[in-house]
């Protein structure tokens, strides 16, 4: 998750607290559920798992194609996510997504131009 620059500096190399790499729970209905025997109402990718549960896929081999609908349900859902924690209305970044991907890198130094 971490790596060294060249100057000693620590710097984060992959993503952190994200729905991919967190499990987020509503705290107000953790415990109620919980007592129930229910799953935490979440905010992570934990629905997607359960969803594979339910085809009877548990990791071994290769996965089912994903539905649409769960396609959808996962956008919806990790827009929602990012509208909650950061208190933004989410707006799309422009596509196709590689010309910005080159110039934000380039821009913060991280990737070198033709000319340099």
């Amino acid at each position: 998750e971490f790596g060294l620059a060249p100057d000693g500096t620590v710097m984060l190399i992959d993503e952190v607290h994200t729905p991919d790499s967190s499990r987020f729970w509503k705290s107000g209905t953790y415990e109620a559920r919980i007592m129930l025997g229910e799953e935490p109402e979440n905010y992570d990718k934990e629905f997607i798992r359960l969803a594979y549960a339910e085809f009877g896929y548990r990791g071994d081999g290769e996965p089912p194609v994903m539905p649409d609908d769960l396609w959808i349900s996962a956008s919806e859902r990790y827009i929602r996510i990012y509208e909650m924690l950061t208190g933004e209305t989410f707006v799309p970044g422009a596509y196709p997504v590689e010309p910005r991907l080159h110039s934000n890198l380039a821009a913060a130094g991280i990737l070198k131009t033709v000319n340099e």
